[in-house]
């Protein structure tokens, strides 16, 4: 067991540690935002006047992102669902509206292509630093899987996991049965796991799991977008070993 220590909180007896993967170790902002354009830009092609308040709706601003919106926080199978909704509301059918946005995010991904965003400085060594300790680490993502899977392949992150999971069904963030089944996976007790994120939800569904502690982490200083973390970071290196 390990004693982790940020600012004046220390979380004693740790043995394993769950990151989020946007916005917390991959500075994924750039292909989100872009992600959200092409995807809006493909729905009011067929649908005209619904891409303004759907680029609202994911959080896009200009050539800013909002880090709690829904673009930077939900899981895909919610994105669907979003999307389809603000379709609907131009009186078009339940299923048609699902066709259209599933289609729409589908054809953004083949454009943007199988990328991974930089990992935001000092993540790679921080995971290695805690994986050498033998504290047990993973990822747990409002991203599939597969996502998941290809940013620890690109960035070759394997020997320090022992968790890549993401969302592949409609349980996500902040259902605390997300980090409950993690944790699972991983062999460990809530008790002794601590949650880092970026998110309200990530705090959440950490807190209402019963987890050791919640780390929020804002990069960008929005420390709203945290809300009910234990403890506030801006970098990861603020996360010590004592």
């Amino acid at each position: 067991m390990v004693n982790i220590k940020c600012g004046n909180k220390t979380f004693k007896n740790i043995q394993a540690i769950l990151f989020d993967k946007n916005g917390t170790l991959e500075d994924s902002e750039t292909f989100l935002r872009s992600h959200a354009q092409r995807s809006a830009r493909i729905v009011d092609a067929q649908v005209p006047g619904v891409g303004e308040p759907l680029l609202m709706a994911y959080g896009v601003n200009g050539d800013t992102l909002d880090p709690a919106g829904l673009m930077s926080v939900a899981s895909r199978y919610e994105t669907e669902i979003a999307t389809a909704g603000y379709i609907a509301e131009t009186g078009k059918s339940w299923f048609e509206s699902l066709q259209i946005a599933r289609k729409a995010l589908d054809e953004a991904d083949k454009y943007l292509g199988e990328t991974a965003s930089p990992m935001f400085a000092g993540s790679w060594e921080l995971l290695k630093t805690l994986s050498e300790v033998g504290l047990k680490l993973g990822i747990l993502s409002a991203a599939s899987t597969d996502e998941v899977e290809h940013f620890v392949k690109v960035h070759k992150l394997d020997s320090y996991l022992q968790l890549q999971m993401g969302v592949d069904g409609e349980i996500s963030k902040p259902n605390p049965k997300f980090f409950l089944q993690a944790c699972e996976r991983l062999g460990v007790e809530p008790s002794v796991t601590l949650m880092v994120g970026d998110s309200v939800g990530d705090m959440t569904m950490g807190k209402n799991a019963g987890a050791a502690g919640c780390i929020g982490i804002s990069w960008v200083g929005k420390f709203d977008c945290v809300r009910g973390a234990d403890v506030v970071i801006k970098n990861l290196d603020e996360i010590e070993l004592v």
